[in-house]
């Protein structure tokens, strides 16, 4: 009977957090869809290209939202069960509250560590293959990359300004600036344009212009009747290297790891005054989720009084404040890792300091008789 008031107890807890984690992450990413929307339209991306980066962003937002979501659907649950006097079912059948909160601490550190294998694999892991699509795919887009009245430079070393856009699709008085060198440049003017597809290549053709070609200061130009622009091997201003954010978490050991300048040069991003920020990300996917514990400890605190019990609107609240603000803690903490692992042990040991405070509060108070 134990077991099936157990089972209950968390598969509301646990049904209830799902849906409010999948809840939140895709209104979030919905709303973070629509800003990249940039990348096929200002960048040039085509939609197979969007939609898959938008998609393996979604991880990564869980990840995010997670802790929030476990603090809230656990104290809401609770919340609910003692409204609706379902806790005076547990103590009927001698359940006692000390055995709860250690069936609920045991599944809290599942959860925790599901965060860690998130965040320190598969988070990376999205992240890489997602930035990796930006950087091997084509700017093909390029209807999206001329419009009227404004310049754009989204493909490196490249400018285009066309005046307007008529019904027929035509560009007027187009001006496109191409560098190929410090020192080279070209320049190209033309009355009309329009895209054709040749091939599978969309290319922009241009009729009644001149091409001006600067070199070291020595300029030729030249007229044209009709001429083909390709917009093909053409790179946007996107970042070519790895991200921290990107790296394998063994990789970002191998780093801390490295006791000298020339192996840690061997490793992407891992230099001695980049060593900080290699901390930092190590902190949000290994230590940051140990607060995830602590937290389903705030919400627990909710079962110890009763809903008749003096002062309990004052309690609910007290705890949602004190599990805002340990989220909060996890959060800002990051701001105060610095490139010495012995100045960061405070921190790292943080949040086990917290969860032994809170599990001592517990057993000193039922123990106690007070509850």
């Amino acid at each position: 009977m134990k077991k099936i008031i157990f089972r209950k107890l968390l598969l509301d807890c646990f049904v209830f957090f799902l849906l409010a984690l999948f809840g939140i992450s895709t209104i979030i990413w919905v709303f973070q869809a629509v800003n990249f929307l940039d990348i096929m339209i200002e960048d040039g991306r085509n939609y197979n290209i969007y939609l898959s980066y938008t998609l393996l962003n979604f991880p990564k937002i869980i990840g995010r939202i997670l802790p929030f979501a476990l603090f809230f659907s656990f104290s809401y649950v609770f919340i609910k069960y003692e409204t609706n006097n379902e806790f005076i079912i547990f103590w009927n059948h001698g359940i006692n509250k000390l055995s709860v909160i250690n069936f609920f601490f045991r599944f809290s550190i599942l959860i925790t560590c599901l965060q860690i294998l998130l965040l320190s694999f598969i988070v990376p892991k999205s992240q890489e293959i997602a930035r990796s699509l930006l950087r091997s795919s084509d700017v093909d887009y390029f209807e999206g990359l001329i419009k009227p009245k404004k310049f754009n430079d989204t493909i490196k070393d490249l400018t285009i300004f066309a005046e307007e856009k008529n019904s027929n699709d035509e560009f007027k008085n187009i001006y496109i600036k191409k560098k190929t060198s410090n020192e080279k440049f070209q320049i190209t003017f033309a009355k009309k344009g329009i895209f054709e597809l040749k091939g599978n290549n969309k290319i922009l053709v241009l009729y009644e212009g001149q091409t001006l070609n600067n070199n070291k200061g020595q300029i030729t130009n030249f007229n044209f009747s009709k001429s083909d622009f390709g917009l093909s091997n053409m790179d946007s201003h996107l970042v070519k290297h790895k991200k921290l954010q990107e790296q394998p978490t063994n990789i970002l050991i191998n780093c801390l790891r490295s006791t000298n300048a020339k192996e840690q040069l061997e490793i992407l991003n891992c230099d001695p005054s980049n060593l900080r920020n290699v901390y930092k990300e190590l902190f949000k996917r290994i230590i940051a989720p140990l607060y995830l514990p602590l937290l389903i400890l705030i919400s627990l605190i909710l079962i110890l009084p009763s809903k008749e019990s003096a002062g309990y609107s004052k309690i609910k609240f007290s705890v949602y404040i004190i599990g805002f603000l340990m989220i909060i803690l996890s959060e800002s903490s990051l701001g105060y890792i610095n490139n010495d692992i012995f100045r960061n042990f405070i921190l790292l040991v943080l949040p086990l300091m917290l969860i032994l405070f809170f599990y001592s509060f517990f057993v000193f108070k039922l123990k106690s008789n007070k509850y």
